[in-house]
């Protein structure tokens, strides 16, 4: 039997989910002040408070896009082995998973429409547990066929009781 242990996984995710999560954070964070500026511009006897809205919804906005992205893909990390699925995921609450894979009962990988534009992928390790699945997202949609047609070859050759 192999010691299978909660650690760091080694890998990073790609770097192009840098510019996917910015996307993500745009979409969350710019709505707003664009319709303050819209108002700011379109009603001049208002424009002191929209003004004032603009800046208030702006500056966090703005503040989340520069800081979001660049932490989670500083903790974000992932990694398969013979044995176990590795995942730390987050950014303001960090969690580190391992799941042996005598645990996995299913593998699978969701492209959204962002992350198509970025050629990313994301999948999706379902477990016998009741912590609920290990989510590994920003990979190359490449790479992400790979891990997952490897955790399906090892999961199958993997004695366990996640049937």
């Amino acid at each position: 039997m192999h010691d299978v242990r909660l650690r760091p996984p080694r890998n990073r995710v790609d770097r192009r989910a840098l510019a996917w999560w910015l996307t993500q954070s745009s979409v969350f964070a710019l709505p707003l002040p664009i319709v303050f500026a819209i108002l700011f511009l379109c009603i001049p006897p208002a424009r002191t408070v929209f003004g004032w809205l603009l800046v208030a919804t702006l500056v966090p906005g703005l503040l989340y896009m520069a800081v979001m992205p660049v932490w989670r893909y500083r903790v974000h990390r992932w990694e398969t082995t013979e044995q176990a699925v590795y995942a730390a995921s987050g950014w303001l609450w960090q969690r580190w998973r391992v799941v042996p894979l005598s645990r996995v009962q299913t593998v699978d990988t969701l492209r959204g429409p962002i992350q198509q534009m970025f050629g990313l992928s994301g999948i999706t390790v379902t477990t016998a547990s009741a912590s609920g699945a290990v989510k590994i997202k920003g990979l190359d949609r490449h790479v992400a066929a790979d891990v997952v047609q490897h955790l399906t070859q090892y999961t199958q050759a993997t004695p366990g009781d996640a049937t």
